[in-house]
C-alpha cells in the first residue's frame, strides 16, 4: 500500500470510528461530574485544587471501572482480548473522563471571574449540566436523529440536570 493509500485508509477508519461513536460515556461522565460537585458542596468545603482533582480523578476511576466491566464482563464472554480490543474499549469509554474536564476548567477559571467557593460550585455544576445536554444532543444527532429527537434528548437531559441541581438546593439548605 502506498503512503497515500495508507493515509486514506487511516482517515476512513477514523471517520468510521466517529460515525459509530457512542456518547453514552460523555452523558454519564457529565452526570457523574455534576454529582461530584453537589457532593463536594454539600459535605465539605473543598479548595479549588482539591475539587479539580476530585472531578478528574473520579472521572478516571469510573473510566477504569467501565473499561474493566467492558473487557471482563461483556467482551470476554464473546471473544478473547488482544491489544486492539483493549485499546478500542479504552477509547470508547474515554468520554467519561473528557466530560470531567470542562467542570474542572470552570473551577480553575472561577477566581478570574471573581467567584467565591459557592459561586465556583454553581458554575462547575452549570458547566457539567451543559455538557450533559450537549453530549446527549450530539449523540442523537450523530445517530441520525431528526432535530425533534435531538431536542427531545437535550430536553430530557436538561430535566435530569435540573433534578441534580434540585438535589444541590436541598442538600445545601
Amino acid at each position: 500500500m502506498t503512503g497515500t493509500g495508507h493515509g486514506e485508509a487511516a482517515r476512513a477508519r477514523a471517520a468510521e470510528r466517529r460515525a459509530n461513536a457512542d456518547y453514552t460515556g460523555g452523558v454519564y461522565g457529565s452526570m457523574l461530574a455534576s454529582s461530584v460537585v453537589v457532593g463536594a458542596g454539600a459535605w465539605g468545603s473543598f479548595p479549588r485544587l482539591e475539587l479539580m482533582l476530585l472531578l478528574l480523578l473520579t472521572g478516571l476511576v469510573f473510566w477504569i471501572g467501565h473499561v474493566h466491566a467492558q473487557l471482563f464482563g461483556a467482551r470476554l464472554a464473546q471473544r478473547s482480548l488482544d491489544r486492539r480490543v483493549v485499546l478500542q474499549v479504552c477509547r470508547d469509554e474515554w468520554p467519561i473522563v473528557k466530560a470531567a474536564i470542562p467542570p474542572a476548567v470552570a473551577v480553575a477559571v472561577s477566581p478570574l471571574l471573581g467567584l467565591d467557593l459557592s459561586g465556583t460550585l454553581w458554575f462547575a455544576l452549570a458547566v457539567a449540566v451543559a455538557g450533559q445536554v450537549g453530549w446527549s444532543a450530539a449523540a442523537a444527532r450523530r445517530a441520525g436523529g431528526s432535530w425533534r429527537l435531538v431536542s427531545t434528548a437535550a430536553s430530557v437531559n436538561l430535566v435530569l440536570g435540573l433534578v441534580i441541581i434540585t438535589f444541590k438546593l436541598f442538600l445545601t439548605h
